[in-house]
């Protein structure tokens, strides 16, 4: 049977997928997402003219709006993004609308490779390979170290749990949590080694925060999120009929082992990509999913693009307020923790309200 006609038999009638609603949907989120970005790249601690930005090449106005303002924007987006597809997507391939894009392990390895690159001073990529030359040798070392540490992390959790996480969607989830135990341990022991100038870089690096990414990291990161969230949607209507269990779905023709294998390198590569450059950022990966959920419904084909869109938006969002919350503190708090400020309370509030619906019924 084909995908297409399993897929409608999945989620036929009324709740199925109507490309009108679909096209709307789309077009809105990408009309919010939009509009979120020129909101934070017209507002700041200094107000600009976005007239002289864009016609004065020169002006204070220009390199403001060009070299600080949106590469920030844009990093926030493209993270964002990354983020909240890849919670959508775990969410529906766990079956566990608490699971986050950092459940498989992947965060865990990439704040060790961090840690261990901030704890020993390594700045740029040059001071460990002095043989590279030009735009290689300035890369960041951190980040670099990140992703590889990311990438050690899914290499363990899906070499680890092979065999089984092919036929149950929880072997990875556990190896996973095993692996950030492990790596929490090993980040609290650096921690407590490292002098307290390197503490601090590490504590900030750890609560999430965008940085000024130059044009070819922004596009590098694009593409990488780009085809990791592809990946997603093209699988998506495979996933909702993973929803319906293993032996329903390869009844369905779903080739179950494969279609999890990929979904779980997508998500991780996507999480990987995000976590390399921004640090660990909660929440957006969780809740952002979990609103478009409760809005629309549990069709993957919906939730992956709209929770793309949601998550550019909410990020770029929540960093204007760190940086707006400028003259407030003194010090412009990480976007990691205006996250975790607007995420959980809001999160608390939506489960108080579905456990009030579930025992009313």
């Amino acid at each position: 049977m084909s995908e297409p006609a399993t897929s409608q038999r999945a989620h036929g009638g009324a709740g199925g997928f109507r490309a009108s609603r679909a096209v709307m949907l789309f077009g809105g989120f990408l009309v919010l997402a939009v509009g979120c970005l020129a909101v934070a790249v017209r507002f700041g601690e200094q107000s600009i003219s976005l007239t002289a930005a864009l016609t004065e090449p020169t002006s204070t106005d220009a390199v403001i709006f060009w070299s600080l303002r949106l590469p920030r924007a844009l990093l926030g987006a493209i993270v964002g993004a990354g983020l909240a597809a890849s919670g959508a997507t775990l969410q529906g391939l766990l079956r566990n609308p608490l699971a986050d894009p950092f459940v498989l392990g992947v965060s865990g390895g990439a704040a060790m490779g961090a840690t261990l690159a901030l704890a020993v001073g390594l700045a740029t990529v040059g001071e460990v390979a002095p043989g590279l030359g030009g735009a290689m040798a300035r890369l960041s070392a951190p980040a670099l170290f990140s992703f590889l540490g990311a990438g050690a992390a899914i290499l363990f959790v899906l070499s680890a749990s092979r065999g089984s996480a092919s036929r149950a969607p929880y072997a990875a989830l556990l190896t996973g949590v095993v692996f950030n135990a492990f790596a929490s341990a090993a980040i609290t022991l650096v921690k407590t080694l490292s002098a307290p100038d390197r503490l601090g870089e590490i504590l900030y690096w750890l609560a999430g925060a965008l940085g000024y990414e130059r044009g070819g990291t922004l596009l590098l990161s694009a593409l990488l999120q780009a085809g990791a969230i592809g990946v997603m949607w093209v699988l998506s209507a495979r996933l909702n009929l993973l929803s319906l269990g293993d032996d329903d779905a390869a009844s369905l023709g779903v080739p179950v082992a494969a279609t999890r294998r990929w979904l779980l390198l997508a998500a991780s590569a996507s999480v990987a990509g995000a976590v390399a450059l921004t640090g660990l950022i909660g929440f957006v990966g969780l809740i952002v999913p979990h609103l478009l959920r409760l809005a629309f419904g549990p069709d993957q084909r919906l939730l992956v693009p709209l929770s793309a869109l949601g998550g550019a938006a909410f990020l770029v969002l929540s960093d204007l307020l760190a940086r707006l919350a400028f003259p407030l503190f003194g010090a412009e708090p990480p976007v990691g923790v205006v996250t975790a400020l607007l995420g959980g309370p809001l999160f608390l509030a939506l489960l108080r309200r579905r456990v009030r619906l579930g025992t009313s019924h």
